[in-house]
């Protein structure tokens, strides 16, 4: 889907609507360190049904931050990536997972297993 400029009320709506999502942010944070299958993704997110990943995933195709890549093997397979618009987000991702781990040393909860 494309967006325009004046969809959106503020830039924090915007990214919202870009990375937003039960998700998306997981995603994009696997994909920082390197291309993933499907399957990779789909045992890194074990929360996430097959149809919401497989939505998910399309959904962060269709705005281009990520590629998908079909390797015609028997069964195919299904490799995704960041594309230089997807990569553009890491530092809100660490910017998030900064914050998060921050959140978790205060609740006294420990680090999340997903902290690079």
């Amino acid at each position: 889907m494309n967006y325009t400029k004046e969809q959106f009320n503020c830039p924090v709506e915007a990214t919202i609507t870009l990375i937003g999502g039960k998700y998306k942010p997981l995603i994009l944070w696997h994909l920082i360190s390197a291309p993933l299958h499907y399957m990779e993704l789909q045992r890194l997110i074990p929360q996430a049904t097959p149809k919401m990943l497989s939505q998910q995933l399309r959904s962060l195709e269709e705005i281009g931050m990520i590629r998908r890549e079909v390797i015609p093997h028997k069964p195919p397979r299904t490799i995704y990536s960041l594309t230089s618009f997807g990569e553009s987000v890491i530092p809100v991702l660490e910017a998030m997972c900064a914050w998060g781990a921050d959140y978790l040393d205060r609740a006294g909860k420990g680090r999340c297993l997903l902290h690079r």
